[in-house]
């Protein structure tokens, strides 16, 4: 009896494990086929915007009108910004496609760049025109290899998902179209990826390369790490620190600290770059709890922090609140002028004054010893350059960064329309109207700071 009760439980046992086990590989097919799915979606929007952006460039070459070159140069900068993110969506990260990739940067921010000028006050010269020819001529060739390789792999029936699991095994798959297909892209936008856009284009891209690694100083060992965090603090001795070397695929090369305070049961990550040992970000995680402070007095504090680490000026130019911790930004500033790229922001708890948060990274790949410009137009000139109905409040004098990740020399004007609260900035070279912000409901100005 007993034997008998063994074996069925033996075999119910085993029929559910098998049970178990047919949903597991029912759940991996799943998946498997919706990445595939995916991967296939991206390759084929990524050859039909390639498509476009070749027919497009080459309307530009056929106009005439002025007029029409602007919005269909800015249609170019769209398709490029969209084959860019089809290229993120599928898996070439062990494939070599940073040239096709940075080619699409660049003719991104040509094409945009060109759609925001007057074109009536400065038209295309002969070297865009040339420019603009080439890529044309070029394009072809990565157009014709994605759509050779979209025509052989669907013939041959190859799947993404096997081309992905060869390459994270460093495996050689049975068919190497795809790869083979990519690196040919690759290899034709070699050719022209070092083509120059010009010196407008070439500030752009450098701005978005811009990194922390360029910073002055050593490299730093774990334990300076370590010790740097603790003097950024003012850390006692019971603390526990541990620290780990950020991995090859961050974005800069740093010490990730993680500090764990027994006393107050508050855990605090921190980032420290290798080189110099600058932090670039500080988050305290702890439940804050009912303000006990007002945020004047959370900003004092913020200012106190501030004064301690930092050697440059700064000015404080918002303040939030959200829940119980405030939000403060700050700018440093040269001879009376704001200095916007060069940003930092502080989270202060408001109810003991703690420093919740510091982001500094802003102001670590920005800043530098500026040379302040002199303006070209009056104060009361930029003034008419405004809407009518706003009123101003206040005027200061800032360095901002424009669309094209250019530095522009500014009127800053805060003011009103109505119940609305705007910052407007009019460039001091030109009269330009740079930015337009509004502010959100409940951010003081800045006389209330």
């Amino acid at each position: 009896m007993i034997r008998n009760a063994l074996i069925a439980l033996l075999v119910v046992a085993v029929a559910g494990t098998g049970y178990w086990g047919y949903k597991q590989q029912q759940e991996k097919n799943a998946i498997r086929i919706q990445s595939e799915n995916n991967y296939q979606r991206a390759f084929h929007d990524l050859n039909f915007n390639m498509d476009a952006l070749h027919d497009k460039i080459g309307e530009t070459l056929a106009m005439n009108s002025k007029r029409q070159i602007s919005p269909t140069l800015a249609q170019v900068w769209r398709l490029t910004s969209e084959a860019h993110n089809n290229v993120g969506q599928l898996p070439l990260g062990l494939l070599p496609f940073n040239k096709t990739e940075d080619f699409l940067t660049k003719m991104g921010d040509f094409s945009y760049r060109v759609s925001l000028r007057d074109l009536e006050k400065k038209p295309l010269s002969n070297k865009e025109y040339n420019k603009l020819k080439e890529l044309y001529a070029n394009s072809s060739n990565i157009q014709d290899e994605l759509r050779k390789t979209e025509a052989v792999a669907s013939k041959k029936d190859i799947r993404w998902t096997d081309v992905e699991m060869a390459l994270s095994k460093k495996d050689q798959p049975h068919d190497n179209t795809i790869i083979d297909g990519f690196k040919t892209v690759d290899k034709s936008a070699q050719g022209f990826g070092e083509t120059d856009f010009g010196p407008e284009v070439a500030s752009m891209h450098n701005a978005k390369k811009r990194n922390v690694n360029k910073l002055e100083g050593r490299n730093i060992t774990k334990e300076e790490a370590k010790k740097e965090a603790i003097k950024f603090f003012q850390l006692k001795k019971n603390v526990k620190i541990t620290v780990k070397e950020t991995g090859k695929g961050s974005q800069y090369r740093a010490y990730s600290i993680t500090m764990y305070n027994p006393d107050t049961k508050a855990t605090t990550y921190m980032d420290v770059t290798k080189k110099g040992g600058y932090p670039l970000w500080v988050l305290q995680d702890r439940k804050v709890g009912a303000q006990k402070i007002s945020v004047n007095k959370a900003q004092k504090e913020a200012i106190s922090f501030l004064n301690m680490h930092m050697k440059s000026k700064m000015e404080v130019v918002s303040a939030n609140q959200y829940d119980n911790i405030a939000v403060f930004t700050f700018v440093s500033t040269k001879d009376g002028v704001r200095i916007y790229p060069d940003t930092v922001s502080i989270k202060v708890a408001l109810d003991n004054g703690d420093i919740m948060g510091y982001q500094g990274t802003d102001f670590l790949t920005s800043h530098y010893d500026r040379k302040i410009p002199a303006a070209k137009i009056t104060e009361q000139q930029a003034r008419t350059k405004l809407n009518p109905k706003f009123k101003v409040m206040e005027k200061h004098m800032a360095i901002i960064q424009n669309d094209v990740k250019q530095e522009v020399y500014c009127y800053e004007f805060l003011g009103v329309i109505g119940d609305e609260t705007y910052i407007i900035y009019i460039s001091a070279q030109n009269g330009d109207e740079e930015q337009v912000k509004k502010l959100r409901e409940g951010q003081p100005d800045y006389a209330s700071m």
